[in-house]
């Protein structure tokens, strides 16, 4: 896989197809530690090397199967990110039950937001513990969306501080909308964003915002969630397909039918056009895929080497499936 530095300070060198490792924490269903490690083995197999966790992916089971999975590999050839923002706490008073939020573990902890120096310090301990790892790479506040304030004024701080003494690499934001991510390129000093869901071959809103912000400050935009959720996941979009993480409504499911339709007359399939469209544009700086298991890596990694025909991007415009500005 092409390997490309974050344009800005530090260089990190991340490969153009990541590892999500949320899937590692048993999100949506479980997922045997045997089965994960299987997928990490894969993705190192083909060239993967940027692994993205965080603390509220199985509250903290997906950084503890990460950090054993990389255990053993040169600590130099791989990058992995994590999150800060939601701190996790005992919970004894939800002993015995499920988590509640979409991941199928034990509900013996509870997550607390807090953007404050002190939790950002707490949460990276806490992470590098569950990890076994020496350092984090990228370190990205987790959906900050309520908390602009604290973020920025406390959060980011504290990351650019620990960035300045070389404990991580680089520092950002990871969110599910693109104008709060411009915000950060533009007044804070990040040097990489991770933009989940907004800028994809469905719907490209990044495009007004985040990415010209980013391009213009130098700094590196990772997209994750680039099939919306399932919706571009497969070759046509199934009657159950979901939507940020819902039903997806029939309007939807039609329009993306209609790209489908377009993708096979180009002689490509949906989801390769999905990861082949959101490469292209120069701010991206990888594409963070959900990977449970090695199949899922393969099927990824075969994606990511598509050529996706160029005469597919202006036919998509010309049918007002694609914004006519989206390609740089």
């Amino acid at each position: 896989m092409l390997r490309t530095p974050l344009p800005r300070r530090p260089a990190v060198a991340l490969s153009k197809l990541g590892f999500g490792a949320a899937q590692g924490g048993n999100l949506y269903r479980a997922t045997s530690d045997e089965e994960f490690a299987d997928a990490v083995d894969a993705a190192w197999r083909a060239g993967v090397r940027y692994f993205d966790t965080a603390p509220h992916y199985g509250l903290g089971l997906s950084e503890r199967r990460l950090g054993r999975a990389l255990a053993g590999r040169p600590r130099g050839e791989f990058v992995v990110s994590t999150k800060v923002g939601r701190l996790l706490v005992p919970s004894p008073e939800t002993a015995g039950q499920r988590d509640s939020e979409g991941f199928d573990v034990a509900a013996d902890q509870r997550r607390v937001w807090d953007f404050s120096r002190d939790g950002v310090l707490r949460s990276l301990e806490a992470s590098l513990q569950r990890t076994g790892l020496d350092r984090f790479d990228i370190v990205y506040l987790h959906d900050p969306d309520d908390h602009w304030e604290q973020a920025a004024v406390e959060a980011i701080p504290a990351l650019i501080e620990l960035r300045d003494q070389g404990v991580v690499g680089a520092v950002g934001a990871g969110m599910n909308q693109s104008a709060m991510l411009a915000r950060f390129a533009t007044e804070t000093d990040v040097d990489v964003l991770m933009c989940a869901g907004r800028y994809s071959l469905l719907e490209q809103p990044a495009l007004r915002d985040l990415l010209p912000a980013a391009h213009d400050r130098g700094v590196g935009v990772v997209v994750a969630g680039v099939y919306n959720s399932g919706l571009l996941a497969q070759r046509r979009p199934p009657a159950d397909a979901t939507y940020d993480y819902r039903p997806a409504p029939p309007e939807l499911i039609e329009r993306v039918d209609r790209i489908a339709d377009a993708c096979e007359a180009h002689g490509v399939t949906l989801p390769a056009a999905a990861l082949g469209f959101v490469m292209r544009h120069p701010a991206v700086v990888s594409v963070v895929v959900g990977m449970r298991h090695a199949g899922h890596v393969r099927e990824a990694a075969n994606r990511a080497d598509v050529e996706v025909p160029a005469t597919l991007w202006p036919d998509l415009m010309a049918g007002g499936l694609l914004t006519p500005d989206a390609m740089p």
